[in-house]
């Protein structure tokens, strides 16, 4: 090839980097919305309802189980990972549940961590959007 036939090749190849740009950066996840888990206890099943919106990197929310709803604290998102607690009251006593999840696009994984009876107990739980 000559220099000619080099230079044009290096001006279309530029033209098409302008045009179709490097690529298109991944897009975060964002847990805004309703997402929603089956929860199995002593032979029972209960829906869990999480309602998030997303605020910079602050969750607000509430969670819903068991026809009580209570507010989320301590909301985080980052890393595409949801980080909150939930206070919870069963027969008088009060008890505060630890969730962290990945979002991977309308579904949340994680594992929620509670202390009973002196004894920190981890479960697996997996929501997952409503459209």
């Amino acid at each position: 090839m000559n220099r000619r036939t080099i230079s044009w090749w290096c001006v279309v190849a530029f033209g098409l980097l302008v045009v179709l740009g490097p690529g298109n950066p991944a897009r975060a996840a964002d847990p805004t919305g309703t997402w929603k888990w089956t929860v199995e206890r002593n032979d029972q099943k209960f829906e869990s309802t999480l309602k998030l919106k997303l605020e910079g990197s602050s969750l607000t929310g509430v969670y819903v189980g068991r026809q009580n709803e209570s507010p989320i604290e301590e909301g985080k998102f980052v890393d595409d990972t949801v980080s909150f607690k939930v206070t919870r009251e069963f027969n008088g006593n009060k008890f505060v549940i630890a969730y962290e999840g990945k979002v991977d696009g309308d579904t949340i994984k994680g594992t929620s961590k509670f202390t009973r009876d002196g004894e920190t107990q981890s479960r697996e739980w997996e929501a997952k959007r409503e459209k």
